[in-house]
């Protein structure tokens, strides 16, 4: 194992720090692009399980619907038997449970176009939030592609040096004494500026400013 001297040592913290810092830069250019094109990726996925969501239910409240259509149908068609059979009735018993039957259906119908009235009310109510629904997406969808195409952008441009720079890091990395990658891992993960080796300015630390 090959022993590297103080010189080495800090000399490779010196070159890592750099490698480092210039992957730092590419990464600030990028800025919060891959972030909010992830966020606007979910939003989209969200919005089209809304819509099918949606589609279910308006298909589940016109099946709803189309039901009752034919439940007045069948009713209309007993008041029309009751109504011929009151033509042939022997006494009053007969007249007044026929009467009666005649009535409940009336009844049945009326209970059902009001229940149809309050499904197709549902139906307008969902067909206006997928309006919405589509709108959103579309303005989204806007976004997304301007997003991508400037994180594509960046991408490519930065791509051959990026991948040039992550070899040198851990060409670099793998130069430097254990404890001292730790202690370095360590403070360049404290800071947000990333800089864990810095240069002694007119007796000032080049990171925090503070005299030495």
């Amino acid at each position: 194992v090959k022993e590297f001297s103080v010189e080495e040592k800090l000399s490779s913290l010196v070159r890592l720090q750099n490698i480092d810092s210039k992957l730092d830069e590419i990464q600030i250019l990028k800025g919060e692009l891959p972030i909010e094109v992830k966020d606007l990726e979910d939003e989209i996925e969200g919005l089209h399980a809304r819509q099918t969501r949606i589609e279910e239910e308006i298909n589940g409240i016109q099946e709803f619907i189309a039901q009752k259509q034919e439940g007045i149908k069948e009713a209309q068609a007993l008041i029309k038997k009751y109504e011929k059979q009151s033509d042939n009735v022997k006494n009053n018993r007969e007249f007044e449970a026929i009467n009666k039957e005649i009535e409940m259906q009336e009844l049945e119908v009326k209970l059902t176009e009001k229940h149809m009235k309050d499904a197709s009310f549902e139906v307008k109510e969902r067909q206006a939030q997928r309006v919405k629904t589509e709108e959103r997406l579309d303005v989204l969808n806007d976004a997304l592609k301007v997003k991508r195409t400037e994180l594509e952008k960046i991408i490519a441009d930065t791509d051959k040096e990026e991948k040039k720079l992550l070899t040198q890091s851990s060409d670099a990395k793998s130069k430097v004494d254990e404890r001292l990658l730790a202690a370095y891992e360590r403070i360049r993960n404290s800071y947000k500026n990333g800089l864990a080796v810095v240069s002694i300015v007119r007796d000032s630390c080049g990171g925090c400013f503070n005299i030495i």
